[in-house]
C-alpha cells in the first residue's frame, strides 16, 4: 500500500522550521498592519479613493523593480538579502508608529512610507520565494509553499483580529509598534539558519541580457505564460477587492472596526482551510485543474460578496473567496517553481512577483477611483465579473493545457 504524504513534510527539515516559525510570526505583525494602515487613511482622509491610492503605492515600487531584483536575486546570497530586507522593514515600521504614535500623522507620511515598504518587498519577495527550494529542497516543495501559504492565511484571522480589537479599544500605534516587534522575530530566526557557505555562481552576469533571460522563459514556456497571464488578471480585477474592505465596513455593512477585522479574519478562514487541504493532499491533487476552476469561482465571489448587505452573508462569501484565492495562488506558485530551472529561479519568482505583487497597486487605483465615481457595490462586482470572464476565456480556449499539469 502507497504511503500517503504527510502534511507537514517540509517540516523535517531543521532549517525550514525556523524560518517557518519566524515567518509565521511576523506575518502576525504585517496583518495588523494592513488593517491598521486602511483604517488609519480612512479616519485621515474620510476618502475610498486615498485607501486605494495608498495601496496601490505600497505595490508600485514591485512593478519598477522586480525584474532588475530578480537578477540580483540569482547572483546574490538569498538569505543575506532577506535578512537586510527584515532590518529595513523594522526601521520603516518604527517610524511610522512613531509618528501615529505623537498625533503627527498625515497621509502623505504613510503614502511615502508605503512607497518605502514597495521598494524592499520588490527585493524580499523574490529573495524568499526562491530561497525556499533551498531550505527544502525540490521534493518537498510543494508542501512547503502549502505550509507557508496556511501560516500566511492562519495570521491573516489572527492579526485583523486582533488589530480590529486594538483599533477599537487602544488605538491604531499599538498595531504598528506589534508589527515592528514581528519583523524582529524573524531576524532572530534568520540568525539560526546554517548552510554552507554560499558561492557566487559562475555565470552570475548581471544587466538587462539577464532580465531578457527569464522574460523569455516565460514568454516561450506556454504553461508559465498561462499561468504568469491569469495572475495578472486576477491581481488587476480581482485581488484589489480587499483595499476597498474598510469602505465596506464603514459605509456598507456598517459594523465598524471590529466588524472589519472579522471580515478579513473570514478571508483568512477560508484561505487558511485551502491551503491545509492543499498541504493535506499535495501531489495526490491535479494542481493545474485547481487553478482552472478556482480562479473564476473566485471572481464570482467577489462580485457576490460586493451585493451581499446582510452582514453574515457577506461573511459566508468572504471566506469563500478566501478559498478560491488561495487554492489558486498556492497551485499556481507550485507550477510555476516546477516548470522552472534552478539558474532563473529568482528572475521567474521576480515576474511573478511583478504580477502578483506590483500589477496590484494599478488594480487598487482603478478600483479605488471607480468606487469613488460609481459606488463601492457596483465596482467592486464589475472587477469580480471581469476576473471571472476571463478566468474562464483563459482555461478554455487560450491555454487548455494548463488543466492538465499534475
Amino acid at each position: 500500500m502507497p504511503v500517503r504524504p504527510s502534511p507537514f513534510a517540509a517540516l523535517r527539515h531543521r532549517n525550514f522550521r525556523i524560518f517557518f516559525t519566524g515567518q509565521t510570526t511576523s506575518l502576525i505583525g504585517t496583518w495588523m498592519r494592513t488593517l491598521a494602515q486602511g483604517w488609519l487613511v480612512l479616519q485621515l482622509t474620510d476618502s475610498a479613493f486615498w485607501v486605494g491610492l495608498v495601496s496601490a503605492l505600497g505595490s508600485v515600487p514591485v512593478l519598477l523593480f522586480s525584474l532588475p531584483a530578480g537578477v540580483v536575486v540569482d547572483r546574490a546570497d538569498k538569505l543575506r538579502v532577506v535578512k537586510r530586507c527584515q532590518a529595513l522593514l523594522l526601521a520603516e515600521t518604527l517610524l511610522l508608529t512613531v509618528l501615529v504614535a505623537t498625533g503627527v500623522v498625515r497621509p502623505w507620511h504613510v503614502a511615502v512610507l508605503a512607497v518605502v515598504v514597495g521598494s524592499i518587498n520588490a527585493f524580499e519577495i523574490p529573495a524568499r520565494q526562491s530561497f525556499i527550494v533551498e531550505l527544502v529542497g525540490k521534493d518537498d516543495l510543494t508542501n512547503a509553499i502549502a505550509l507557508n501559504s496556511s501560516a500566511f492565511n492562519a495570521t491573516r484571522i489572527i492579526g485583523p483580529t486582533i488589530a480590529g480589537l486594538l483599533v477599537a479599544n487602544v488605538g491604531i500605534a499599538a498595531c504598528f509598534a506589534i508589527n515592528a516587534l514581528s519583523f524582529l522575530a524573524v531576524l532572530i530566526a534568520l540568525g539560526y539558519v546554517h548552510r554552507p557557505p554560499w558561492q557566487r555562481p559562475a555565470d552570475a552576469g548581471g544587466g538587462m541580457e539577464r532580465v531578457r533571460e527569464g522574460l523569455t522563459f516565460v514568454r516561450h514556456d506556454r504553461n508559465a505564460l498561462a499561468l504568469v497571464a491569469n495572475t495578472a488578471v486576477l491581481s488587476l480585477c480581482g485581488f484589489p477587492f480587499v483595499v476597498l474592505l474598510p469602505v465596506f465596513a464603514r459605509d456598507v455593512l456598517r459594523v465598524g472596526a471590529g466588524g472589519l477585522g472579522v471580515m478579513t479574519a473570514l478571508i483568512g478562514v477560508g484561505a487558511l482551510a485551502a491551503a491545509l487541504s492543499l498541504a493535506a493532499v499535495g501531489p495526490q491533487l491535479r494542481r493545474g485543474a485547481l487553478v482552472a476552476w478556482a480562479s473564476p469561482a473566485f471572481g464570482l465571489a467577489v462580485a457576490g460578496f460586493a451585493y451581499a448587505s446582510w452582514y453574515p452573508l457577506a461573511l459566508t462569501i468572504l471566506a469563500l473567496a478566501g478559498f478560491a484565492m488561495v487554492l489558486n495562488n498556492a497551485a499556481s506558485n507550485t507550477l510555476l517553481q516546477s516548470l522552472v530551472p534552478d539558474t532563473l529561479r529568482g528572475r521567474v519568482m521576480s515576474i511573478w512577483s511583478l504580477v502578483f505583487v506590483g500589477f496590484a497597486p494599478i488594480g487598487s487605483l482603478l478600483l479605488g477611483a471607480l468606487a469613488g465615481r460609481i459606488g463601492p457595490s457596483p465596482a467592486l462586482a464589475l472587477g469580480g465579473v471581469i476576473t471571472a470572464a476571463v478566468s474562464l476565456w483563459m482555461w478554455t480556449r487560450l491555454a487548455p493545457s494548463v488543466a492538465r499539469l499534475e
